[in-house]
């Protein structure tokens, strides 16, 4: 009889945490996801919040102020989404408070940052203020500005085929970031492999024959304070992805 009730409590026991676990608040609540099919003649029929965890940054590293989320840039890091994303179009609002801020957005991301970069895998979508290629000359020069305005790039063992070649980045064909304090918009549609972003209303980079097609997205701290506002993301249909092309889904 003993050994009944105490193996009761224990099951109890486990019960309880896991609903405990299970039931935990996301570390922020930001941005919206839709369905393609809820998308009725430009009318949203449906959509719900995206969650984000906090990988690997610290508690004040984010948070949300009317309507915006602010990343103060330290320490270096990412948070990321809940759940992992194949195709999709991504729409961002985000500007920098400080001159030669450096942040982005991974998509297709394993979310598991190297330990001494502090960031994960994945195809960044870089988002730099203008005087990042001021204050990082490198042997007397400066990057190119191409370089501020939209470069795409794997990392973490992610390799991907640039549109405008840099090395194995892809830069943007035309300058149209704009500076510390503006708002810069940015749509990135994510397909098959293949990511095409739009810089302040027109097509300028892209990349495709992405090695990993569907992962997390985190959005990363890298410094200095940066803000991000009307962030949306439409999920489009499935693609023929294998196993391999999938980042490892974490517990």
């Amino acid at each position: 009889m003993t050994s009944n009730k105490t193996n009761l409590f224990i099951f109890i026991s486990i019960l309880l945490f896991s609903t405990e676990v299970f039931s935990q608040e996301p570390d922020i609540i930001f941005g919206t996801e839709i369905a393609l099919d809820d998308l009725n003649d430009g009318q949203v029929k449906n959509s719900k919040n995206i969650n984000w965890i906090n990988v690997n940054t610290e508690d004040d590293t984010w948070r949300i102020e009317d309507e915006l989320l602010i990343c103060k840039g330290l320490p270096i890091g990412v948070m990321r989404s809940e759940k992992q994303y194949e195709n999709f179009i991504l729409e961002v609002d985000w500007r920098h408070m400080e001159a030669g801020g450096n942040s982005g957005v991974f998509v297709w991301s394993d979310a598991d940052p190297n330990p001494d970069s502090r960031l994960p895998g994945g195809v960044e979508v870089q988002m730099l203020e203008l005087d990042w290629v001021n204050l990082n000359t490198r042997d007397g020069k400066k990057p190119p500005i191409a370089y501020v305005h939209g470069e795409l790039f794997g990392v973490g063992g992610v390799t991907t085929n640039p549109d405008n070649p840099r090395g194995t980045r892809s830069k943007s064909i035309e300058n149209r970031a704009i500076g510390k304090g503006e708002w810069n918009n940015y749509k990135v549609i994510c397909v098959d492999g293949t990511i095409k972003l739009s810089v302040n209303g027109k097509f300028v980079n892209g990349i495709s024959k992405s090695t990993i097609k569907k992962g997390y997205l985190c959005l990363e701290s890298e410094g200095a304070e940066i803000h991000f506002k009307n962030f949306k993301l439409i999920e489009l249909p499935a693609g023929v992805t294998s196993e391999d092309q999938i980042a490892k889904e974490i517990k």
